[in-house]
């Protein structure tokens, strides 16, 4: 039985209150994923996280990133990133992050590129990059 109390009292969702430490950046619906599961990205306890969720099917993929208030501010109703590693989850991501409300943003992912389409412009050049340096090494060796 619910009371007139449980009615009212709705929780509040993480990051609406602008109270935690972290901004959140939802790149996926929370309704797509069954199971969650934190990462950190680049040293332990660092200043960004990645919440990856676990399709029905199996398959992982990213729902929301997490960056540290000490790596970021708002500024306009944008996130501007203070550490490289911010950075790099900023420019990474599809689409400028747009504010929602407290400290929860939304943007696209990073464009999936269909099979079909690779490699890439940038993957080709990458290849043959790699190719060259291995070259270089070989010859500087014999």
């Amino acid at each position: 039985m619910v009371n007139k109390k449980q009615k009212e009292a709705v929780r509040k969702k993480p990051g609406e209150r602008s109270e935690g430490e972290w901004y959140r950046i939802v790149v996926r619906p929370k309704k797509q994923f069954k199971t969650f599961r934190y990462h950190d990205i680049g040293e332990k306890g660092g200043d960004v996280m990645r919440l990856a969720g676990r399709r029905s099917s199996g398959s992982w993929d990213t729902q929301v990133w997490l960056i540290n208030k000490k790596s970021a501010h708002i500024q306009d109703e944008e996130l501007i990133p203070d550490t490289e590693d911010a950075k790099k989850v900023i420019e990474v991501l599809g689409s400028v992050p747009t504010h929602v409300k407290g400290d929860i943003f939304e943007a696209k992912d990073r464009p999936d590129v269909p099979e079909r389409q690779k490699p890439t412009q940038s993957q080709q050049s990458a290849y043959m990059h790699n190719i060259r340096l291995a070259q270089k090494t070989r010859k500087k060796a014999a």
